[in-house]
């Protein structure tokens, strides 16, 4: 499958840990050595109604990309945020 970035960029990300929506990929982060994806960069989008935002970014790393679909982009993604769902229900890394 091949994909380029305007279309990346229009696909919605998705935490499938929390089921959270992140928004929208931002960047892409390039290894020029072996020209592979490290990982997709999205706008960190804490904040009253996106008025006072917050200036970093959020950083997902390839290997945390679980399917890219035609509209959506699932990734499991763990933050410090993130509520413990207990052994059973989520393998935490």
């Amino acid at each position: 499958m091949e994909c380029s970035f305007l279309e990346l960029r229009c696909k919605e990300v998705v935490n499938v840990v929390d089921g959270k929506r992140l928004g929208h990929i931002i960047d892409v982060v390039f290894d020029l050595k072996t020209a592979k994806i490290c990982g997709l960069v999205l706008p960190n989008s804490k904040g009253f109604w996106n008025v006072f935002k917050s200036s970093q970014e959020i950083f997902i790393p390839f290997s945390q990309i679980c399917k890219i679909g035609e509209d959506t982009i699932l990734i499991e993604f763990y933050s410090p945020q993130t509520p413990d769902c207990g052994p059973y229900v989520c393998n935490k890394r």
